[in-house]
């Protein structure tokens, strides 16, 4: 089993901008969609996608999988710690 089902469901009664506000990853489904994303900064983005890379964020029995509270479903380590090696070079140029 990947993890509890009820990692990513909603926490109920809370408006979508506060429900944002306490779980920033909501509504990304990969962290490519944080380094898309408009409306966060280089500092939110990091701090989305260091999240998302931590050991907080592993998968049980899969550590090659990190699953944020507020996504949809596991990613690959790889493709995390790529996405933040993509917003270094963002942040450089």
């Amino acid at each position: 089993m990947l993890a509890n089902i009820e990692h990513s469901a909603p926490v109920r009664g809370l408006g979508p901008v506060l429900e944002k506000l306490l779980r920033p990853a909501v509504g990304f489904r990969h962290p490519r969609e944080v380094l898309k994303d408009p409306l966060l900064d280089l500092s939110q983005k990091r701090a989305i996608l260091s999240s998302w890379a931590s050991d907080a964020s592993a998968v049980e029995d899969h550590p090659t999988l990190r699953w944020l509270l507020g996504t949809e479903a596991p990613v690959p380590i790889d493709e995390v710690l790529d996405a933040l090696w993509r917003l270094d070079g963002q942040a450089a140029s």
